[in-house]
């Protein structure tokens, strides 16, 4: 992987700010490539370089890092806590949360609350960093291995 150019890191930072910024927001790789200024094949090829994982796949993990944080720190019900971070159907977020995190955001709210004492003596930033959701595949493939179906992606890891 060669080193990439310095204008279009910036640019890519730009994006990924505003995403970061209005995480609830829709960001088709369209609108993110109007914003860096690159072609869409582009856009989408080097911020996948430059920070490890496609765009869409950053912006669930801030989504859920946004919903997680809201249903540990408000009593926000879960229906506000899906709207207010971005989904448009609540079986979407359920089943993309736990797919993420590994249980149900009611499961995960009620997990935080009752540890939520031991954390008290540790710092947040180190807390958050604890708590970022593991996305580095797609969740159609975490679902596809889960399910036992690995012959797809067996054969695509022995391609050369």
């Amino acid at each position: 992987m060669q080193a990439q150019d310095p204008e279009l890191l910036r640019r890519l930072l730009r994006a990924k700010d505003r995403m970061d910024a209005a995480s609830h927001e829709e960001w088709p790789v369209r609108r993110l490539a109007e914003v860096s200024h690159v072609s869409e094949a582009h856009f989408a090829r080097s911020f996948k370089e430059a920070f490890g994982v496609p765009p869409h796949r950053y912006l669930l993990t801030r989504r859920i890092e946004k919903a997680t944080a809201l249903l540990r720190d408000t009593d926000l019900s879960i229906t506000e806590i899906a709207f207010q971070t971005g989904w448009n159907s609540m079986g979407t977020f359920g089943r993309t949360f736990r797919d993420i995190t590994g249980e149900s955001p009611g499961e995960l709210r009620a997990r935080q609350k009752s540890a939520s004492h031991q954390l008290e003596q540790v710092p947040n930033c180190y807390v958050a960093a604890a708590q970022r959701p593991g996305l580095t595949i797609a969740v159609s493939e975490k679902r596809r291995r889960e399910a036992g179906d690995t012959m797809a992606s067996d054969e695509s890891e022995e391609a050369p």
